[in-house]
């Protein structure tokens, strides 16, 4: 598996690298080694928080991309063959 660097920085100015159809952040192993120190000591609950903290971030970049998509309630209804209106 080789890593391709992509050209911009990513969070905190970290480069960034696409690996195996998956973009990751290039960090120092002493932050990467801290980062796990804390996940490690972290309780369920702040994991959890910091997944939901994490997957919006996701969802905020998709939007400001342009890369979320809509679909009306009732388009949804009928795809799923369920009942509209």
């Amino acid at each position: 598996m080789t890593a391709e660097q992509i050209h911009g920085s990513g969070p905190e100015g970290h480069d960034l690298i696409h690996l195996g159809g998956e973009t990751a952040v290039v960090v120092p192993i002493e932050e990467y080694r801290r980062l796990r120190a804390l996940e490690r000591r972290a309780s369920a609950q702040d994991l959890a928080d910091a997944e939901d903290e994490a997957a919006l971030e996701v969802w905020k970049a998709r939007e400001a991309a342009g890369l979320n998509v809509y679909v009306p309630a009732d388009e949804v209804r009928a795809r799923l063959g369920l009942p509209t209106g």
